[in-house]
């Protein structure tokens, strides 16, 4: 992923609080010699605190033996997204369709060490965590190696504990262009209206801003 200086997160909190709100992203896993890579969707809890990613998944899916093998995994999460038309990017004074059209969103990539977790009460203990994360306690029971309602199931996933090692982060909002071409890109948005319009614009307004 190229990272021009204007695009750069501008520093870690700012890429920890964007990643805290968009916790579903897709798990790049390399494949075996001769085979593409695994990528998985996958919903997960970061913890920066800890700085790691907690997920499961079935254990029947194929990506298994290949993560064991090459550990070494990449988290992308892309969102706040949204098509840019070329006469929103034209420079001042040059004709509306000289403009570039262009893409503007936000994208964190964890690189990650991953582990497998199968020992029941660990893989009981990372579940609890990561449901903490995504709804208000007591909505559903704690898991419970061996207790019902959900022990009987824990044999069927595997727990999966990403250890960060490094971190890409890069928000694309034009902060380059000149104050009339944000200007201009922000009213397109903002009129257009279209799914993703609003959460870019919010992204942009609040680059601006910083």
């Amino acid at each position: 992923m190229l990272i021009h200086p204007w695009d750069a997160a501008r520093d870690e909190k700012e890429w920890q609080d964007w990643l805290a709100g968009h916790d579903f992203g897709q798990l790049a896993v390399n494949g075996g010699d001769g085979e593409p890579p695994f990528v998985q969707p996958l919903h997960f809890a970061y913890d920066a605190g800890r700085g790691e990613v907690l997920g499961h998944l079935a254990r029947p899916n194929p990506l298994w033996r290949a993560l064991e093998a090459r550990p070494e995994v990449l988290l992308s999460v892309v969102d706040d997204y949204a098509f840019v038309p070329g006469p929103w990017q034209a420079l001042p004074g040059d004709p509306a369709e000289h403009g570039t059209p262009t893409s503007v969103y936000a994208a964190v990539q964890l690189r990650c060490t991953a582990h497998v977790v199968d020992d029941p009460h660990e893989k009981a203990a990372l579940l609890n965590r990561q449901v903490a994360h995504f709804q208000p306690p007591g909505l559903s029971a704690e898991a419970a190696a061996g207790e019902a309602p959900y022990g009987r199931l824990l044999p069927g996933i595997r727990g999966l504990r990403l250890e960060v090692t490094g971190v890409r982060a890069k928000f694309k909002y034009a902060g380059h262009k000149p104050d009339e071409v944000q200007d201009r890109i922000a009213a397109g948005l903002a009129e257009r209206g279209a799914p993703g319009d609003a959460a870019a614009l919010a992204q942009q307004r609040r680059r601006r801003s910083a």
